[in-house]
């Protein structure tokens, strides 16, 4: 039934990455030249982060930014079919002993993620090793395109749990002593009456989210913040960078402190994998 209900998107998947890529090719041309999707957030946002760069440079990186975008969402469409070998392949992970061992030694472990590089990908995760795995996530208002993204995070195990279950169902696991990795993005601006705290982030005080720190904390978490660096099309190689050790001592603000510090430090580096389509500084008196 699902590969009725999803016909288009599994002729997509099951076309080589060479043929993706043209298409990407030519949905960037359209995207970038024709629509100029939200490049004037894009704009304003890189101005924000990198007040420094020129004219010229934050260009460059709008225009790697968008390639890289296209690239991203044929990609993302691709966990509908392929194989585990061929991730294997194109998904070198660099250091994952500094998850095996925390998890090894019964400690749960918390990826606190960014919209940073094909964080699709991170959801085949476990074909690297075996543990309950679990992501967050916020409900799509579109029911089609909502359950066509749990289909491919949930392909290779990994748990798709709405945001407003998290909290609940990972202390149910804690508390009947089952080891967990789980997945919360961390980088979207605070709505509404949502728990928030405040943080530099690229000069700027900025709102984030203090659910993750709040489930850390209260799961016994090891925090580490995974960052992909892209090798080329189709290639990636996976980080683990640590941000805490034990979360017990330590508050929910020193925790969004060192998540969005060692985050800015990343993009800085790998600018135009950052997702910059997004209005990050609305609610923190940024004008777009």
């Amino acid at each position: 039934m699902k590969y009725l209900r999803f016909f288009p998107f599994y002729v997509l998947s099951v076309l080589p990455f060479w043929l993706l890529y043209i298409i990407s090719d030519l949905t960037f041309y359209l995207t970038y030249y024709i629509l100029g999707y939200r490049k004037k957030v894009v704009r304003k946002n890189l101005n924000v982060a990198f007040p420094n760069k020129t004219k010229k440079e934050i260009n460059t990186i709008s225009k790697k930014f968008y390639k890289h975008f296209c690239d991203m969402f044929f990609e993302a469409i691709k966990l509908l079919t392929i194989k585990p070998s061929e991730i294997q392949n194109r998904f070198k992970i660099n250091n994952l002993s500094k998850l095996t061992n925390h998890l090894k030694n019964h400690e749960n472990v918390m990826l606190y993620t960014a919209h940073q590089g094909n964080w699709e990908w991170l959801t085949t995760v476990p074909l690297f090793l075996d543990v309950n795995c679990n992501t967050l996530y916020k409900p799509l208002s579109n029911s089609y395109f909502n359950d066509l993204f749990i289909l491919m995070r949930e392909r290779f195990n990994v748990h798709c749990i709405p945001s407003n279950e998290g909290y609940r169902h990972l202390l149910h696991l804690k508390n009947n002593n089952i080891v967990s990795m789980n997945c919360v993005i961390g980088d979207q601006s605070p709505l509404g009456k949502s728990g928030k705290q405040q943080t530099v982030f690229f000069n700027q005080q900025t709102s984030f989210f203090t659910g993750a720190a709040k489930i850390a904390k209260k799961t016994d978490s090891v925090i580490f913040l995974p960052y992909l660096k892209k090798i080329k099309r189709g290639t990636y190689e996976l980080f683990f960078e640590k941000i805490v050790n034990q979360t017990a001592t330590l508050n929910e603000q020193h925790i969004i402190d060192m998540y969005a510090h060692k985050l800015e430090e990343i993009i800085e580096k790998y600018p135009e994998l950052y997702l910059w389509t997004h209005k990050r500084w609305k609610r923190d008196g940024i004008t777009y």
